[in-house]
């Protein structure tokens, strides 16, 4: 069992209880405007550059034998992707890591052997492994049989997701994972449609199958202003949220920009936006909003 995987982080405490190793699934249904992790979008190997630590001496042009890549006068590095086979040979040559293919094929016992390495954190901090994106449910055979081969060793799994996916699959992995972290970011279709490019009535009808079933639940909600800061999606969505029983946590995930400059290396500028980040101001009245509802809200998770 083979998948695709962008990057495993060691030592993770934003994603679930306790110290966490979180596996980055490539592939997701979901083109978010605003998303931190683009290069986790497209399911297949893409080539990134980064300039800024590029030395200029021309080692990857030279590598290249299909002439993908080419330098500009002042010697920075361009690339023609509809040139490249994503070979690999200008990231073997490169010294200082300023050129790569993101995305690696990996099994599942390739994940475990990485996952054993931080076995004591997990132990001594309540912690485990955690599942995410891009989308884990769009590769659901490697999430499903990482998700079993975890519990075989004891390890504590969530699952984070959008919950765009077919229910019968959805459900199916959500109910072998120990606790769920789901995305919930618009409640009116037609934004969630012009901001994420899919329709939310799968993701909402998801959500509360899963609370049907009893599954420990962490709402996600990525603040954006402009996006969904608005009065009367902040009231749709604790409507919504206070009549489901299993959600034991609303964590607000203020917006970044981190996603900025990794758009810029994937030549991808014209496929996102850039937001300004919400003020503490904004972040604290929308928790306060959120708990003057009754719900129990983080900032962060």
């Amino acid at each position: 069992m083979k998948g695709m995987i962008f990057d495993l982080k060691h030592y993770a405490i934003h994603d679930g209880p306790g110290i966490r190793m979180t596996v980055f699934f490539k592939g997701c249904p979901l083109h978010c405007r605003w998303c931190h992790n683009p290069e986790g979008i497209s399911l297949h190997k893409e080539l990134m550059l980064m300039p800024n630590r590029c030395a200029r001496c021309g080692d990857c042009v030279r590598s290249c034998k299909f002439g993908a890549l080419a330098q500009k006068k002042d010697g920075e590095v361009v690339a023609d992707r509809s040139r490249c086979t994503l070979c690999g040979d200008c990231e073997r040559v490169c010294q200082r890591e300023a050129i790569a293919l993101v995305g690696r094929e990996m099994t599942v016992e390739d994940i475990i052997a990485e996952v054993e390495k931080d076995r004591i954190f997990f132990d001594q901090s309540g912690g485990g492994v955690t599942l995410t994106g891009g989308e884990p449910l769009f590769q659901p055979e490697l999430a499903e049989a990482l998700i079993d081969r975890l519990h075989q060793i004891g390890i504590h799994v969530a699952l984070d997701t959008s919950g765009y996916a077919p229910q019968e699959t959805f459900l199916r992995l959500a109910g072998k994972s120990d606790l769920v972290l789901y995305d919930l970011k618009l409640m009116d279709d037609s934004r969630h449609k012009k901001f994420t490019g899919v329709s939310n009535q799968l993701i909402l009808s998801n959500l509360k199958a899963l609370d049907r079933a009893g599954k420990p639940i962490w709402i996600r909600f990525p603040l954006i202003p402009g996006v969904n800061d608005s009065q009367e999606n902040l009231k749709a969505m604790a409507d919504f949220l206070l009549e489901l029983k299993s959600v034991k946590m609303l964590n607000v995930l203020p917006y970044h920009k981190g996603g900025v400059e990794k758009v810029r290396r994937l030549d991808q500028d014209d496929q996102f936006e850039i937001f300004e980040p919400p003020s503490q101001a904004m972040i604290d009245n929308v928790i306060n909003y959120f708990r003057g509802r009754g719900l129990i809200v983080k900032q962060g998770g």
